[in-house]
């Protein structure tokens, strides 16, 4: 049962939140709490410290190894990052436990990686998640994945962990500079051990930030961000260099997930007025030749666009 809401940006036909009308107004910061909820998923990662996690042998024959650890710290300070720079995001005390008491199906799966077959899963029983930020998972020790994970833990090759969840309510500091995390979802996300901790810009594998992306293309920040690009040109003729600094972020983060590149990238290039990063001629030709398997579904055939496609393309028509 989803619970998502979050409370940032407004559904389709509804009025504009405050933070959607900040960003009209031009205020560049109004944005980081648009996108922060537009692409859907979030990370944290969380530097282990000594015994904050455990492996140890379980079952008969010790067929299984549990690992319990934390994966969260509640009521602190994160340090994030993005276009704008740092800012902080703290996960407080009670976020868990409304998700939690629902049976959230949540998979343990190393570094973000949903492609992988999950190490354990709370909808099989072998993980078990709690308030307070730990958890505790029972993984097969006969596969080999699991036993170069103990072993990585162990040497200390691998010392963070990091989850994934949605936010449902949250609220962000006047200059955007904190954002008071007060109730996530956790259902179909994870709780990872990561290699390398990292903010929100450069966690998780190509599959994360596939899907960060293609919510944040779902959502209402394209348009938004044309119609302040509208407005500017209205006024000055030209665009902001906040408003450009903006369109870059977008533009690089569906750049780094692959998602509708043939479509959103070169799009939004143009309304940035910088060169498409995946401008090649070769590629490029091939590319219209047969879209998504389909030689019909062609940049002049629309009837076959995903809505994203669609909605990218109109508000580009208009905005030049």
């Amino acid at each position: 049962m989803k619970i998502r809401r979050g409370g940032v940006l407004s559904r389709g036909g509804a009025p504009l939140t405050v933070h959607e009308q900040r960003a009209l107004d031009g205020d560049a910061r109004a944005m980081r709490a648009l996108v922060r909820q537009a692409i859907g998923v979030n990370t944290m990662d969380l530097r282990l410290q000594p015994g904050m996690v455990k492996v140890r042998a379980a079952g008969a024959g010790n067929d299984r190894l549990e690992f319990y650890r934390t994966f969260t710290a509640l009521d602190h300070p994160f340090a994030m990052g993005d276009w704008l720079g740092d800012f902080t995001e703290i996960m407080h005390a009670g976020s868990l436990d409304r998700t939690l008491g629902m049976s959230p199906d949540v998979q343990y799966t190393p570094n973000h990686n949903w492609d992988l077959v999950p190490m354990a899963r709370t909808v099989a029983g072998s993980l078990d998640l709690h308030p307070d930020g730990t958890c505790d998972a029972r993984l097969d020790g006969s596969r080999a994945d699991v036993h170069t994970l103990a072993s990585a833990i162990d040497g200390g090759e691998i010392n963070a962990m990091s989850f994934a969840f949605w936010v449902v309510q949250q609220t962000w500091s006047p200059d955007y500079e904190q954002r008071d995390i007060l109730e996530v979802d956790m259902d179909g996300g994870d709780v990872s051990p990561v290699t390398h901790p990292a903010n929100p810009g450069t966690t998780g594998t190509i599959g994360l930030r596939k899907r960060q992306a293609s919510g944040l293309l779902r959502s209402r920040v394209p348009a938004l961000l044309s119609e302040r690009i509208r407005a500017e040109k209205r006024a000055d003729g030209d665009l902001s260099d906040a408003t450009r600094v903006v369109l870059q972020a977008v533009l690089d983060l569906v750049a780094a997930a692959d998602v509708a590149v043939d479509y959103a990238q070169p799009m939004l290039a143009d309304l940035l007025g910088v060169t498409n990063p995946d401008d090649d001629q070769d590629d490029q030709a091939d590319d219209d030749a047969t879209v998504d398997g389909n030689p019909d579904a062609t940049p002049t055939n629309p009837a076959l666009w995903s809505l994203t496609r669609m909605r990218l393309f109109e508000d580009a028509r208009r905005t030049a």
